[in-house]
Order: structure tokens, then sequence, then C-alpha cells
């Protein structure tokens, strides 16, 4: 059995977040409050209860806030930093992190998105597995919002459709992957690029699996999921958000 103790754990929480400027403008999305906490703190009471020990963080955008908030510890979690000076990318960003990774695989996170999932068991099926990467997967109404991954046999991720294509329902990328660590070494270096749009489908050829959860997701990416977010966590509403989602919201 294997938990996230001798696991690095990266989010990434260096995105602009254009979306939410309307609302959230004076902060970076990643502490955009939640109730009386920033919504990064979920990610990482999520690591800490999966027994992780270390984690970095990918700042880019309003970098100083997010160091300031956190500090260098969390609960049982150590706090690195790996600050990016210009807009990297989601790629660009992970490959920049890499000098801090302690382990062989790496698990990483999206610093907008939140799912439910058990952690421990996506490690121990990524060991199982034999993956040399991993996308963490689930099952949404509306796919137009997000994009499709389509699976092929025994797991494997076979393709990817973009956002907006096609509605109805499928897997999503959730934003939690596990990979090894010589695929963020065999990155560009001080380049911008997506993880999603430039990197994953180029390893559609590999040991690419995706792990199908039937865990709870949030994103909160737009001022409407935003406001659904403070739902899912049962917290109040600061900015007054409207509750009326668009359907491709729900």
């Amino acid at each position: 059995m294997q938990n996230l103790a001798d696991i690095t754990a990266i989010i990434l929480v260096g995105g602009l977040g254009t979306r939410l400027q309307s609302v959230v403008s004076d902060r970076p999305k990643a502490l955009a409050r939640i109730g009386n906490r920033p919504f990064l703190t979920f990610l990482l009471d999520q690591l800490a209860a999966a027994k992780a020990r270390e984690v970095v963080l990918c700042t880019g955008y309003m970098a100083d806030q997010i160091h300031e908030a956190l500090g260098k510890t969390y609960r049982s979690l150590k706090i690195i930093y790996s600050r990016e000076s210009k807009p990297l990318g989601t790629g660009g960003a992970l490959r920049r992190a890499l000098p801090h990774f302690n382990s062989d695989p790496v698990l990483i996170m999206n610093g907008d998105s939140f799912v439910d999932a058990d952690l421990t068991a996506y490690v121990n099926w990524f060991f199982e597995q034999r993956c040399e990467a991993s996308l963490l997967l689930v099952k949404v109404p509306n796919t137009s919002r997000y994009g499709k991954v389509l699976l092929g046999a025994n797991g494997c991720l076979s393709a990817f459709e973009e956002k907006g294509l096609n509605s109805g329902p499928g897997w999503i990328n959730a934003g939690i992957y596990i990979m090894k660590k010589s695929l963020v070494a065999s990155m560009p270096a001080a380049i911008a690029f997506s993880l999603e749009r430039e990197f994953f489908p180029r390893l559609l050829s590999k040991r690419f699996y995706g792990f199908c959860s039937t865990g709870r997701f949030i994103d909160i990416g737009t001022p409407q999921s935003l406001h659904r977010a403070r739902e899912f966590f049962g917290a109040p509403n600061p900015y007054n958000i409207k509750s009326e989602l668009k359907e491709t919201d729900k």
C-alpha cells in the first residue's frame, strides 16, 4: 500500500484567472474565498489527509499573496515555492519546478479545481498499472465546457476532444495527474506551453491511462462555477454571485 508520504505533490497556482476578475480582482484565483478560507486550502487539506509531506506551489500572478498567506508550512505539509517571473502556462510552470521534485513519480494538481477522490487509491492504481502518466477523470453531464477524454482498451487514453466541439455526457480531465519525472524532464525549459493542449496529446502513444473516479468535482474558473464551489463546500457567498447558472455550467 502506497500513500503520498514519499511523493512530491505539485499545485499549479500561477494563472491569471481572467474570467474571474469581475468578482475576484484583488487576489490570485487560488485564494478566492470559499466562505472564510481560500480555495487552495481545500486542496492542501486533501493532500494532508492522504499523508503527503511536501507540496510545491507553482506561483506566478500575484505570487506574493500566496507566499504571505501560507508561509512555509500548512498542517503537516512542508511548502516549497517555484515562482515564475513571466507567464509559462501549466507546462512551463511544471517544468520550472523540476529541481524541487524529490520523488518519481510526482502528483500534480490544478489549483482551480477540486475532486473528492481517494488520492491514495489513485497512487496505488498508478503503480499497479505501471503507467508513465495518468489523468484522474470524472464523468459530467455536459462536456462542452471542458473537452472530452476518450478511453481505449484497458483504460488507456485514446484521444482528447477540444472544448466546445460536442456536448452531452462523458469523461473529463479533473485536474489531477501522476507523471514519471522523466516525462517532466523531457519538456522544453523556460518556454510557455499548456499541459492540456500541447503536452498530453503527445503522450497518447505511451502508457498513458485514465483513472475513472466517481468523486464529486468542482472548478472555480468562472463566477458561476465559483458560486457552485461555495455550495459544493457548504460555504457562504461573500461575493454575492447570482445562483442562476447557464445550462453549460450545470
